[in-house]
C-alpha cells in the first residue's frame, strides 16, 4: 500500500461491502471508498477472468488494507458470449441454444456453463436477462435445444438465465476453482459462494479455500431459502442477493422474504448482509430517491448486519457518493433504533382472476403414493377419461378433485351448480364396465391405466352407483336421440358410474406436450407478461380470418391486456384437424407478426369435445377462468351440435347462471363483406361465410381459398405439411 489514509469506519460494526469494477478499480477511488466506510471490497468473478486477478488484487492492495472478497459464479446459468454483446428475441420465434459455441445471433446462441444445456427438457420455461425474455423448450437433440419465445426482448451476454425447475448444478464452476486457487496463493481470505443451495455447497468451497477462510454464502435461490439454517451453520456470514432471488421469488413478496430471511439468519447467530438495488438510481444520479433511502432504513430495521453495493460502485458514475450515502443512512438508522418483524407467505400475489372456488386443485402423486401402485387393483379406462384425470390433477376443473358422485351430479343437472353453490354446468363422470370393478368398493384406492396397462392415475373411490342412461341423456343433453353424438357415446356404454378423487401419476404422451399448458403455467406466463385481464379463445380449427377478426375485436372491446388462444388438443371424429395442424397455423401467424406484439399467448388444452351444447359452453369458460382468463369469447353457436340447440342457447345459459367470475364476450355470426372488404357481424347484409368446414374441404382438395378467407401464409404451411406426407386430419 502506498499510503495510510484516515478512514471513517462503518458505524457500530455494520458492514459496507463495495463491488469494484471499471468505475472504481483505481487506487484513488478505492481509498475514498475506504474513507466512506467500506469494510470489504468485492471482485465479481462472473465479470472477471482468473488471469486478471493478480493485476486487480495488486491495484487494490496498493490503495488499502481492507480485505478483498472473491465472489464466485456458483450454481447459476448465464447467457454465453454474443458477437454484438446483445441480441433481441422476437415474440413467438423459434430459437436454438447450441451445445457447441456459436457466434450468437437472435436465432442461435449458447448458455454458460455449456453442460447446463444438457439439463433442459421439453416443457421447461426459461427466463433470460432478469425477465427481459421468456421462452419454453420445445425439443432437444444432440446439437441444440429448440425454444419458442413467449415474451421477446433484448438479452445481453453473460446475463442470468433461470429455468423454472430446480436443477442440480455444481456449486463451483471450473473457472471458480481456478480463481479460488489463485486467490489463496495471493493471500485472499474472504470468499463469497454464489447460489448456495445447501450446507454441502459451503463445505465444497471450503475444500478449495480452507476452513480458516471467511466464507459468505449467498442466499439467492429457492434451495438457499429452504436450507438457510443448514447453510448458516457452515458459513461465516450470509448475503441475501435480492436481484437473483427475485428471479424465483415474486418481486411483490421480496420485502416479506427479506424480513424472514434476516430473522432466520439472526436466529442462527450468523451475520446477514443484503445486496442489490440499494441505490440503483445513483448509478447515473448524484442523489438517491426517497424510496431507496427508506428501503435501506427498513433493511437495517429488519436486522441486517451489512449492506452491499454492486453496480452502484462497480459501473456507476458516483461510487464514492454511494458509499457515503450508505454510511449516512446507517447513522440515521442508529439514531432511531426501530425494529420490524417479517413474514414470508408461500403463495405469489397475482392480479389475475381467482380460480373457480378460490384455489387451484393440485393432485400429483408423491413417492409414497407411487410405492403402493403395484399392490392396488388396476383398471383400464378410455383415453378421454385419462385426459379428464390430468385436468382434475392440474386444477383445470377446480374446485373439483375428481369424478362426480350422485349428489353432485343431481345438483349440476338440476341447478347448474355444485352442492356448495359454485356454478358448474357439465357432469364429469367415469363410466366403467361392472366386470372391471367387480372387487372394488367405496373406500378403495385403484390404479387407472390406459388400454395397454400403462399407469396414469390413482382414484380414491368414494361412491359407485348406477344411473338410467336415457334419463341422464335427457337431462344432460336435452334429448335422447341417438343421432346426437354425446347421447350416442353416453348410452352406448355402461350404466355404472364410479366417483372419487384423482391423483395423477404419469401424464399421457403427446407430440405437442410443450404446448399443453396447465393453469399454473398459464398463470405464470400471464403474470410474467404483466397481464391481469386476459381473453380466452376456444377452437378446434386452424386459424382463419373470421376467428382472427373476432379475437382482435374481443381484445379491443374488453380492453384486456392479452389474448390466450387455446385450441383443444384432441380430435374427436374422422376429418377433424389434428392438434399439430392447428398449432402450426397459429404459430406461423404469430411468428410472422400478424397478431399484436406482446399480447398473444398460444397454448393447447388437453381435452375433447363433449357435444353438450350450452352446458359445455359454460364449462369451457370455467376452465379458462382457472387458467387465468377474465373474459371468454362465445360464438353464435359455441360448442353447438347440428340443430339440437337453439342458436342463442349459449347466451341463454350464461345469463341464467349469472356472475361466475369470468365474463363472456358474445359474437354473432361474422363474415366478409365483399362490398366493403371488411369483416362484419351478420345483420342481414350480404356476407361471404367463413367456416372451418370450408378450410377442411379446400385443404383436402389441394385448392387455395382467397386470402380474405384464410391468410395465404397459413394455407401455404398447411399445404406444405400435406405435400411432405404429414397428416393434418384425424382418420
Amino acid at each position: 500500500m502506498q499510503q495510510t489514509v484516515a478512514t471513517t469506519a462503518a458505524p457500530s460494526e455494520l458492514k459496507i461491502l463495495c463491488t469494484l469494477g471499471p468505475a472504481s478499480m483505481d487506487p484513488r477511488t478505492i481509498q475514498r471508498l475506504e474513507q466512506s466506510g467500506a469494510t470489504l471490497f468485492r471482485i465479481n468473478l462472473s465479470h472477471t477472468e482468473p488471469a486478471d486477478l493478480p493485476r486487480l488484487i495488486k491495484i487494490i492492495r496498493s490503495a488499502t488494507d481492507v480485505p478483498i472478497c472473491l465472489d464466485t459464479e456458483g450454481a447459476q446459468i448465464r447467457t454465453g458470449r454474443f458477437v454484438d454483446g446483445q441480441i433481441t428475441l422476437r415474440d413467438h420465434a423459434l430459437v436454438k441454444v447450441h451445445k457447441k459455441r456459436v457466434p450468437a445471433d437472435d436465432k442461435n446462441f449458447n448458455f454458460y456453463p455449456p453442460e447446463s444445456v444438457e439439463m433442459l427438457v421439453p416443457g421447461d420455461f426459461v427466463r433470460l436477462d432478469f425477465n427481459s425474455a421468456l421462452a419454453q423448450v420445445v425439443s432437444c437433440d444432440d446439437e441444440a435445444v429448440v425454444m419458442r419465445v413467449l415474451q421477446g426482448g433484448p438479452v445481453g451476454q453473460n446475463k442470468a438465465v433461470v429455468i423454472e425447475r430446480d436443477l442440480s448444478l455444481p456449486p463451483l464452476t471450473a473457472k471458480d476453482v481456478k480463481a479460488l486457487a489463485i486467490g489463496r496463493d495471493l493471500g485472499i481470505t474472504h470468499f463469497a459462494l454464489s447460489f448456495a443451495n445447501k450446507g454441502e455447497d459451503v463445505l465444497e468451497i471450503r475444500t478449495h479455500v480452507g476452513n480458516d477462510a471467511f466464507v459468505i454464502s449467498k442466499i439467492e435461490s429457492r434451495g438457499g431459502v429452504q436450507n438457510l439454517e443448514e447453510i448458516a451453520s457452515h458459513s461465516d456470514a450470509l448475503l441475501i442477493d435480492r436481484g437473483d432471488l427475485s428471479r424465483q421469488v415474486p418481486i411483490e413478496l421480496l420485502p416479506q422474504a427479506q424480513k424472514s430471511l434476516i430473522k432466520r439468519g439472526n436466529a442462527a447467530n450468523t451475520p446477514v448482509y443484503v445486496a442489490t438495488n440499494l441505490l440503483e438510481s445513483m448509478v447515473s444520479s448524484s442523489t438517491p430517491t426517497r424510496a431507496e433511502v427508506n428501503d435501506i432504513h427498513n433493511t437495517l430495521a429488519d436486522g441486517a448486519d451489512g449492506l452491499v453495493l454492486a453496480a452502484e460502485t462497480a459501473i456507476g458514475q458516483y461510487p464514492i457518493r454511494c458509499a457515503s450515502m450508505i454510511s449516512k443512512v446507517i447513522r440515521g438508522y442508529q439514531q432511531d433504533g426501530l425494529t420490524a418483524k417479517g413474514f414470508y407467505p408461500e403463495d405469489a400475489i397475482s392480479l389475475l382472476v381467482e380460480p373457480h372456488g378460490g384455489r387451484l386443485v393440485h393432485r400429483e402423486a408423491s413417492d409414497s403414493d407411487r410405492s403402493t401402485i403395484e399392490h392396488l387393483t388396476h383398471v383400464a379406462i378410455r383415453e378421454k377419461d385419462l385426459m379428464d384425470c390430468e385436468q382434475f390433477a392440474y386444477g383445470t376443473y377446480s374446485p373439483l378433485t375428481g369424478f362426480m358422485g350422485r349428489e353432485t351430479l343431481e345438483s349440476v343437472l338440476d341447478t347448474y351448480r355444485l352442492p356448495n353453490g359454485e356454478v358448474w354446468t357439465l357432469p364429469l363422470l367415469l363410466q366403467i364396465d361392472a366386470d372391471k370393478v367387480r372387487n372394488v368398493s367405496a373406500g378403495d384406492r385403484i390404479v387407472l391405466t390406459d388400454e395397454s396397462g400403462r399407469v396414469h392415475s390413482l382414484l380414491d373411490v368414494t361412491e359407485m352407483y348406477r344411473y338410467d342412461l336415457d334419463s341422464l341423456a335427457a337431462r344432460m343433453y336435452g334429448t335422447t336421440n341417438r343421432d346426437h353424438p354425446g347421447v350416442a357415446q353416453l348410452t352406448g356404454r355402461s350404466d355404472l358410474f364410479v366417483a372419487g378423487h384423482v391423483t395423477l401419476v404419469e401424464p399421457l404422451a403427446s407430440p405437442h406436450r410443450h404446448y399443453l399448458l396447465s393453469p399454473v403455467q398459464t398463470r405464470f406466463i400471464f403474470t410474467q407478461l404483466g397481464w391481469s385481464q386476459v381473453v380466452g379463445f376456444h377452437t378446434r380449427n386452424p386459424t382463419h380470418r373470421g376467428h382472427e377478426w373476432i379475437q382482435l375485436q374481443a381484445l379491443e372491446r374488453t380492453g384486456a391486456d392479452g389474448l390466450y388462444i387455446n385450441p383443444i388438443g384432441r380430435p374427436e371424429k374422422p376429418g377433424d384437424f389434428l392438434p399439430e395442424a392447428i398449432m402450426l397455423s397459429y404459430q406461423t401467424l404469430l411468428e410472422f407478426g400478424y397478431y399484436p406484439k406482446g399480447r398473444v399467448v398460444l397454448g393447447s388444452f388437453f381435452t375433447y369435445s363433449r357435444y353438450a351444447g350450452p352446458r359445455e359452453a359454460v364449462f369451457t369458460a370455467l376452465c379458462r377462468k382457472n387458467m387465468g382468463c377474465s373474459h371468454f369469447i362465445v360464438g353464435r353457436d359455441h360448442t353447438g351440435v347440428g340443430d339440437f340447440y337453439p342458436k342463442d342457447a349459449s347466451r341463454w345459459i350464461f345469463e341464467t347462471v349469472g356472475d361466475m367470475g369470468i365474463e363472456p364476450v358474445f359474437f354473432e355470426t361474422v363474415g366478409h363483406n365483399p362490398a366493403t372488404g371488411e369483416y362484419e357481424v351478420d345483420r342481414g347484409q350480404h356476407l361471404d361465410r367463413i367456416s372451418g368446414t370450408r378450410v377442411r374441404e379446400s385443404l383436402r382438395s389441394g385448392s387455395y381459398l382467397p386470402d380474405w378467407f384464410m391468410r395465404d401464409l397459413a394455407q401455404e404451411v398447411l399445404m406444405g405439411e400435406l405435400q411432405s406426407g404429414r397428416q393434418l386430419f384425424y382418420e
